[in-house]
């Protein structure tokens, strides 16, 4: 695998969700490969130091860990709640850092970012930067905030707007070059 995908969401129909999808498939069309993982599909309480110690790392954490490290790189696109990212994201984060030596280090790393406002996860998506820089993480300079995202796709999870795939997908030649995958 050369880049795995996924949202900070947990909503089935999420713009995140299909945003994430998009890129890959844009990703995919550019000759990469390419997975999706739901972060549904993964087992995960809420980060609790007396959970770990007693019971260790939960499997679900470990499976998400062993997808990251499998990967060359991640595209994660995120929902911006309150100017930051997720609950959701953020204990994924948390847990799967505990993994060590820790999957996130040194990953190259796209951040996208789809809301339904005129501001397209924009302030998420500086806020997560510091997160991600302090976990080891390797960010990619560029992103691309999504607004109104619940207009923003077709009944098949595809972006509308012509100049919204060029630019998705300007970005991902971008990054894949820069990640050097």
């Amino acid at each position: 695998m050369a880049i795995l995908f996924f949202a900070g969401a947990l909503r089935t129909d999420s713009s995140n969700k299909k945003f994430a999808r998009e890129a890959l498939r844009l990703a995919e069309s550019l000759g990469k490969k390419g997975q999706f993982v739901d972060l549904r599909d993964y087992d995960m309480p809420l980060y609790d130091g007396d959970v770990e110690a007693s019971s260790g790392i939960p499997a679900g954490v470990k499976k998400l860990g062993e997808a990251i490290l499998a990967a060359d790189a991640l595209v994660i696109s995120m929902p911006e709640y309150n100017s930051s990212i997720s609950g959701v994201l953020k204990n994924a984060l948390d847990w799967v850092s505990r993994i060590k030596p820790s999957p996130w280090d040194g990953k190259h790393t796209l951040l996208l970012g789809a809301s339904p406002g005129a501001m397209g996860a924009i302030r998420c998506l500086y806020h997560a930067r510091q997160i991600f820089d302090a976990l080891g993480m390797y960010v990619f300079p560029g992103t691309m905030g999504l607004a109104k995202s619940y207009e923003a796709f077709d009944e098949n999870g595809k972006l509308k707007d012509e100049k919204q795939i060029q630019q998705l997908q300007s970005l991902l030649e971008k990054f894949i070059k820069h990640a050097g995958i």
